[in-house]
């Protein structure tokens, strides 16, 4: 990815490189998944799911995938923290490529080489 200056969108050598950089990061996948399956999910239910992931992690990948338009976030300002995510159209237009390539890896990668399936989730 090339990056811009801060105020500017950043720019993709190609459509593959720009879809790819929306999913890339150890937990994004796993985000989109759970928000599929769920619809709507607070922090600590979405941590609770991928449990290896730090509180640090999982708050910069959620803000990515924003930043992405990929997951909308709603604050619903209370007074005890109350924030909810969902997959936008964006996000769930892609849940189709991921079931995809989760179908190929169960075809074609030994599956004792995979850590958890997400495709049996």
């Amino acid at each position: 990815m090339v990056t811009e200056p801060e105020n500017k969108l950043p720019r993709y050598r190609n459509e593959f490189d720009a879809t790819m950089q929306m999913i890339r990061g150890k937990w994004k996948i796993m985000i989109l998944f759970e928000l599929a399956e769920t619809h709507v999910s607070r922090f600590a239910d979405l941590q609770h799911h991928i449990q290896a992931v730090s509180h640090k992690t999982l708050a910069s990948q959620l803000r990515e995938l924003e930043r992405d338009e990929l997951i909308k976030r709603h604050d619903f300002e209370t007074a005890q923290p109350h924030v909810e995510y969902e997959l936008t159209d964006k996000g769930t237009s892609l849940i189709p490529i991921l079931d995809a390539i989760c179908t190929w890896g169960d075809q074609h990668v030994d599956p004792t080489l995979i850590e958890r399936s997400l495709c049996d989730e």
